[in-house]
């Protein structure tokens, strides 16, 4: 049996009348990535701030290593890993200075060139955090999570800001923390992004968990399975007789460009036999992706909120 190193029974966080938090439970287990996803004010910022023991619930239970955090805290806090922002750190102290210090607050000994080696950090381990770039911020802020030897790893949004390149940098550290395993708990706003790293995802809307499953699962059963986009100017005339298979839209407003979401995977073979009636310009098949299953999950789009 897959041993759970995290437990939440109906979390409830209130501020006044308002629950941000609304009787959820979920499970995390030991050596997987979990993913946390929700638009700005979902939630799950202040689930995963009561989980690190930051803030008070309302009501409810939360184990962690089989710690409650209510009474436990301490022994709590030594076995988890926090990712800061860059604005936490002291900016007059280089960064084995920064490491060192992390260190003692922990009282323990550890070995600052090494822990940078693991993010490609160790030529820069006597310059100074404002010193460096987005991505080597968001790659020093990954290693002060791992100073004490952590458990469970807590990433907030780690790639938010970094271009293409660094953000796929810090998935691979990301996977070579898992590989060594521990466990993490990431939010992100990259869908693309939770549905590499994430073994499981939990989905959440107005303070509660709407859907949790792998990753896999969660998108196999999407209302709509398949797209199929395709450019062709001989349609305009007959865009109805799609209708029976699925939605037909066009893609980003232009005109001739479509996309065709189905309703059954068993459909796939007779659309493209309709649309290359048409002569097709081009045409791509894909399945649904997990910003699909949370925009029908949520009626919204994750990326027209800002990260909190």
């Amino acid at each position: 049996m897959i041993e759970k190193v995290i437990e939440v029974k109906n979390l409830v966080k209130k501020y006044n009348n308002f629950a941000a938090v609304d009787n959820t439970s979920f499970d995390v287990y030991r050596g997987e990535v979990f993913g946390l996803i929700g638009e700005n004010g979902a939630g799950k910022t202040t689930t995963l701030e009561i989980i690190e023991g930051l803030r008070q619930p309302t009501s409810g239970e939360v184990k962690v290593l089989g710690f409650d955090i209510k009474k436990h805290l301490r022994e709590v806090k030594r076995e988890i890993g926090i990712q800061l922002q860059s604005s936490a750190y002291y900016h007059y102290l280089k960064l084995d200075e920064i490491v060192d210090l992390f260190a003692s607050f922990y009282d323990i000994e550890v070995d600052p060139v090494g822990l940078l080696k693991q993010v490609g950090l160790e030529a820069k381990r006597h310059e100074y955090v404002n010193n460096l770039s987005g991505g080597q911020k968001q790659r020093f802020s990954i290693v002060a999570s791992l100073i004490n030897d952590p458990e469970i790893v807590f990433l907030d949004e780690p790639t938010t800001g970094l271009d293409p390149i660094s953000r796929r940098n810090l998935w691979d550290i990301i996977s070579a923390i898992k590989k060594k395993g521990k466990t993490i708990i990431l939010t992100t706003h990259y869908m693309e992004e939770a549905e590499i790293l994430c073994d499981r995802i939990g989905i959440m809307d107005n303070g509660k968990i709407v859907a949790i499953d792998e990753t896999h699962e969660l998108i196999k059963h999407a209302k709509h399975p398949i797209k199929v986009k395709f450019v062709t100017k001989g349609l305009k005339k007959d865009l109805e007789k799609f209708s029976v298979f699925g939605e037909l839209d066009y893609v980003a407003g232009k005109e001739y460009h479509y996309e065709l979401v189905l309703n059954k995977k068993s459909d796939l073979n007779k659309v493209l036999k309709e649309i290359d009636k048409y002569n097709p310009i081009d045409l791509t098949v894909s399945k649904a992706s997990l910003e699909d299953v949370f925009i029908e999950l949520t009626g919204r789009n994750i990326m027209e909120e800002e990260s909190v």
